[in-house]
């Protein structure tokens, strides 16, 4: 083969080599809770008591304090469950979470304010490349890679616990 062949057929291998999915696949022990300590900006995936993964995170604009209010820019505390997937998501991939809660709801409520919705564990867009710390609207933030594990080790039902 011509040296004017060879390279064309390299830098098709070279392309298809580097294309990957984004949706990995995990058969390690199963994932029974997530745990986010805000203050730190550290999230866990455990099985039963034992850390199976540890990663740093971003949270909400305003990282202080609970949601309490649509669009405080604050990540909620408490306990919620992962109650959804999306493979299409803006922010790659990402991992929903049950909030708000029927207590979010009845607080809000009491104070005639709506509570928000729509937490996320996600990725981060490309538009995003350049954001500073905290810059969700009260989500859950790791890079690309780090989803496409999280998302491969989270199952739907799954415990999240977020302290302050």
């Amino acid at each position: 083969m011509t040296l004017s062949r060879l390279i064309p057929l390299l830098l098709i291998a070279a392309l298809v080599s580097g294309c990957s999915s984004k949706f990995r696949s995990y058969d390690g022990p199963e994932v029974t809770r997530v745990v986010v300590f805000k203050e730190n900006r550290r999230m866990y995936l455990l099985h039963e008591k034992e850390a199976l993964r540890a990663f740093d995170i971003e949270l909400g604009f305003e990282p202080e304090g609970d949601k309490e209010i649509s669009g405080d820019g604050k990540t909620p505390e408490g306990h919620y469950l992962i109650d959804r997937r999306n493979p299409d998501s803006t922010f790659h991939l990402s991992l929903g979470v049950s909030y708000p809660s029927q207590s979010d709801v009845e607080n809000a409520q009491k104070l005639g304010i709506d509570p928000g919705g729509d937490i996320f564990i996600h990725g981060t867009p490309s538009r995003f490349a350049s954001r500073g710390p905290d810059w969700t609207w009260g989500c859950i933030a790791v890079s690309n890679r780090e989803i496409e594990d999280i998302y491969a080790m989270v199952g739907l039902g799954t415990v999240i616990s977020i302290y302050p």
